[in-house]
C-alpha cells in the first residue's frame, strides 16, 4: 500500500528512516548499486520527497504502527 514520506529520522547506525503518514518507519538508504537515493544524503533532498508515496510492506502485513522516533 502506497504512504507518504511525514519526515525523517536517523536511527542508532546514522541510517535515514523515512516516517510515513501510515505511522510506519521504513529505511531509505543511499548505498550504491544496491540502493541508490542520493537525495537521502541533504536535507534539502529529503524536504524534496517530503509527500512522496513509498509501498508500505507493514500496511500490506496490517502490522501495528512503529514506536516514535
Amino acid at each position: 500500500m502506497k504512504q507518504a514520506i511525514t519526515g525523517f529520522h536517523q536511527d542508532e547506525e546514522s541510517d535515514w528512516v523515512a516516517e510515513l503518514a501510515c505511522g510506519h518507519f521504513q529505511h531509505v538508504r543511499h548505498r550504491p548499486p544496491w540502493f541508490n537515493r542520493p537525495w537521502v544524503i541533504s536535507k534539502a533532498g529529503r524536504d524534496s520527497m517530503l509527500g512522496y508515496e513509498l509501498n508500505c510492506v507493514k500496511c500490506d502485513r496490517h502490522e501495528p504502527k512503529d514506536k516514535s522516533a
